[in-house]
């Protein structure tokens, strides 16, 4: 039984001013309409200990447009507007799942500016897209073409910090089937002076995008910390110094999907470590580089595309102990200071920290495979210990 993959397509477009005016407004709209259900699905539960559905939200939305203070949201296509209360249904069945936290209201300056427009409201025909509410089509740059004889889903429109418009198509794409399967695997060590070290002995190098900006971003930053609050000269301040960030978030992300690409397939196994980058980040003097070498994103990107493709990703448990483990004689060491490089074993043999972490990690994830502890780490085992957290229990003499 074949399945296909629901994969979004990004494209660059340029719209004209008219269209442009459409959209900030559509933005705006959809703003407004999240955080007024947000605030009304909170009071209720404050007041009354009532849970409002998606169903009493529309229901709403519906009387908001009859008044007179916000006749304006007639002005949009109406489906943006679902679908951002349907949006707010799915955060709230996160929060609830206690998967997520609360829901927070959008911010006109910090939140994203983007739009959802399902099947009735947009028209796709011979390669050109017509929105809702617009009689002209999109200038859309088609850098790669669509899976032939496939329509989108949905589109959603949004424009970034740096005031580029982008578009993104979700359909079906036939041409992702999984790959012939082989017998390589191996054990990934991610880390900052080398962004990853394969248990084949290969060190990929860390690019440091944000290190090659840092001087341009930090002039441009001055500049737009001396710009009056408000004025026309610290927006376009402000402007110079998104499209810095996001060349450089650009840059880490084209990285990242070519090594994720290859190593997805070469290796039908891949065993990395359960990092907690978000603790990791407190650390003030190592904050800027782990961000810079974006771990979150690249495991993100290794999951869906092992997901795509029939490969197995297995994460090792955070405490397993894979710089002070000797991957020949299984000796722990107390400790291992971050500026050790390289130490040698009471068995003589000298190791580089970050390949013998990756051999220990690709030992670790093999038995994982082998006693069935799954792709993500067991938290709690009989003894009260993951089930690859390999510390030496106290023995009796």
């Amino acid at each position: 039984m074949t399945t296909h993959v629901k994969r979004a397509f990004k494209y660059r477009f340029y719209p004209t001013d008219a269209q442009a005016a459409e959209l900030s407004r559509t933005f705006g709209c959809v703003r407004k309409v999240y955080n007024m259900a947000l605030a009304a699905r909170t009071q209720a539960w404050v007041t009354r200990q009532e849970r409002v559905n998606y169903n009493a939200t529309s229901a709403m939305l519906t009387a908001w447009k009859k008044t007179e203070e916000l006749a304006y949201l007639n002005e949009v296509s109406s489906v943006p507007l679902q679908q951002t209360l349907r949006h707010l249904q799915t955060a709230f069945t996160h929060f609830f799942g206690k998967r997520a936290k609360y829901p927070r209201f959008k911010s006109r300056k910090k939140s994203r500016r983007s739009a959802e427009y399902t099947s009735s409201a947009f028209r796709f025909r011979d390669g050109k897209l017509t929105l809702a509410k617009m009689t002209e089509p999109l200038a859309v740059v088609w850098s790669r073409p669509l899976p032939e004889g496939m329509s989108p889903s949905t589109v959603t429109l949004l424009q970034d910090a740096a005031g580029r418009w982008f578009v993104s198509l979700l359909c079906e794409d036939p041409g992702i089937k999984p790959l012939p399967a082989n017998a390589n695997a191996v054990g990934i060590d991610a880390g900052l002076e080398h962004l990853l070290t394969l248990s084949t002995g290969e060190k990929i190098t860390n690019p440091r995008h944000e290190r090659r900006d840092r001087a341009a971003l930090a002039r441009t930053q001055r500049r737009l910390a001396k710009k009056e609050k408000g004025s026309a000269n610290r927006a376009r301040a402000r402007l110079k110094a998104a499209k810095i960030h996001a060349r450089i978030a650009d840059r880490r992300r084209d990285t990242l999907h070519k090594i994720t690409t290859r190593l997805v397939r070469e290796n039908q196994t891949l065993v990395i470590e359960d990092l907690t980058v978000r603790n990791m980040v407190k650390n003030h003097k190592l904050a800027r580089a782990i961000s810079d070498a974006a771990w979150s994103e690249f495991r993100s990107m290794l999951e869906y595309k092992a997901q795509w493709y029939g490969r197995e990703v297995i994460a090792v448990d955070r405490w397993f102990p894979s710089s002070r483990l000797c991957s020949a004689c299984n000796t722990l060491r107390d400790t291992m200071p971050l500026h050790v490089r390289t130490w040698t074993c009471d068995c003589g043999i000298t190791h580089d920290r970050d390949v013998n972490a990756a051999h220990n990690l690709l030992a670790a994830g093999l038995a994982v495979t082998v006693c069935g502890a799954g792709v993500r780490p067991q938290r709690t085992t009989p003894d009260r210990q993951s089930a690859t957290k390999q510390k030496p229990s106290r023995r009796e003499p």
